[in-house]
């Protein structure tokens, strides 16, 4: 039972890629989730129904197709990876940038529709008053909308950290699985898999993801408890 805790350091590199990737990945989201979230909460135009298919594409496309296409545009042979590589000798395909890349577009959708419902929550006449007093547009977001919408965006970022700690499909196709560099969490428990014998490991790494994942959530719930009893 004790060799079940007994981690190799394997096994802390992917505990450790997993959640470098998860953090980059939510922190990278936030502001442009903060953005479109606002955008398609407040703002009517033409193709915002395409504009929010778009986003939520990621959601219902299967992950190794987001891969894929990840791979056709920034691989070194892709239409904008190609000329990163030439111009800037910029690789990102099979690189750790690649894992958090995948990571933000398979969990970009979750964070931007939490968002969107938090701040359609806020009263619009507030915003009108602050604005009606002299303070501008983008002091009224901080100050009003964020702090209103603020148990919606941090659920909303927390859901895309959880998501990014179990994302597979896309990272594997797009960065691979390569131990020390873009083996996170999922893709070392697959590995593991594979190979016979390793059971141990295997259920070492599924629990560590299990515990990671449920402290994630139950902070953030404890948070949004305090926040709203406040």
């Amino acid at each position: 039972m004790s060799d079940l805790f007994h981690f190799t350091g394997s096994e802390f590199e992917a505990i450790r890629l997993s959640i470098g990737v998860a953090v980059y990945s939510s922190l990278i989201s936030l502001p442009f989730a903060l953005l479109l979230g606002y955008i398609l909460a407040r703002k009517q135009f033409t193709g915002k129904a395409v504009v929010e298919s778009f986003i939520h594409l990621p959601l219902v496309m299967p992950p190794v197709t987001t891969g894929y296409l990840l791979l056709l545009i920034l691989g070194t042979r892709g239409f904008i990876g190609k000329w990163l590589f030439e111009v800037f000798g910029l690789k990102l395909a099979f690189t750790f940038e690649a894992a958090v890349i995948a990571s933000v577009v398979v969990s970009f959708p979750l964070i931007v529709r939490s968002i969107r419902t938090a701040i359609e929550m806020v009263d619009p006449g507030l915003e009108d008053a602050s604005r009606i007093l002299g303070i501008g547009r983008l002091k009224t977001f901080f100050r009003i909308t964020v702090p209103l919408a603020a148990p919606g965006i941090l659920s909303g970022t927390i859901l895309a950290f959880a998501r990014s700690l179990g994302e597979f499909g896309a990272t594997i196709t797009f960065a691979g699985n390569i131990a020390g560099e873009t083996q996170t969490l999922p893709l070392a428990v697959f590995a593991y898999m594979q190979v016979p014998g390793r059971e141990g490991e295997t259920l070492r790494l599924v629990l560590i993801s299990v515990l990671i994942s449920f402290v994630a959530m139950a902070l953030s719930e404890l948070y949004i408890r305090k926040m709203k009893r406040s």
